[in-house]
C-alpha cells in the first residue's frame, strides 16, 4: 500500500450580504464569505489537501477565479470533481482532518451536518472526516472578524 499526505489552507473575507457556507452548510449569520464561488473555506482547504497529496497543484488551477463559469459555484460540486480526479488516478481518501478558525458564529452545532454533507459528496463514512472549530483569540484578521480560515490534512491510499 502506498500513502500520500496533503495539507490545505483557505481564508475568505467576511462581508454583509453574502451567505456563510462552510462544509456545504449554509450557517445563519449576519456576515458571509466573499469569493468567486460560494467561498466555502473549509471545502476549499480540503480540495487543496487532496490535490496537494498528489502534487496536482491547487484549486485555482482547476477552477480559476477569473473564469466566469465558476462564479457562485457550489463548492461541494467542485469537491466532487476533485474527488473524481483523485479516484481516476487510483487513490482513495483514508481520512481528512480539518480546523475552521472563526470568532463567530459558534460552529459546533453545525459540525455534524458538515461532516454528513462532505462524507456524502466524497462517498466516505462520516467518521473518516474530522472537523474542529476554534477561535483566533481575537488576534489577527480572523480574530478581528474580518474573515474565516480553514486548514485541512488528508491521507490518500493506493492499493498496489
Amino acid at each position: 500500500m502506498t500513502i500520500r499526505i496533503g495539507n490545505g489552507y483557505d481564508i475568505h473575507k467576511l462581508e454583509k450580504g453574502r451567505p456563510l457556507i462552510l462544509g456545504g452548510v449554509n450557517i445563519p449569520h449576519e456576515l458571509g464569505l466573499l469569493g468567486h464561488s460560494d467561498a466555502d473555506a473549509l471545502t476549499h482547504a480540503i480540495m487543496d489537501a487532496m490535490l496537494g497529496a498528489l502534487s496536482l497543484g491547487d484549486i485555482g488551477h482547476y477552477f480559476p477565479p477569473t473564469d466566469p463559469k465558476w462564479a457562485g459555484a457550489d463548492s461541494l460540486e467542485l469537491l466532487s470533481q476533485v474527488n473524481q480526479l483523485v479516484r481516476s488516478q487510483g487513490w482513495q481518501i483514508s481520512n481528512i482532518d480539518s480546523v475552521i478558525v472563526a470568532e463567530r458564529p459558534k460552529l459546533k452545532p453545525h459540525i455534524k451536518t458538515m461532516r454528513d454533507r462532505l462524507s456524502t459528496t466524497l462517498a466516505l463514512q462520516p467518521d473518516q472526516i474530522g472537523i474542529k472549530a476554534t477561535t483566533n483569540e481575537k488576534l489577527g484578521p480572523v480574530g478581528r472578524e474580518e474573515g474565516i480560515a480553514a486548514y485541512a490534512v488528508t491521507l490518500l491510499v493506493k492499493e498496489h
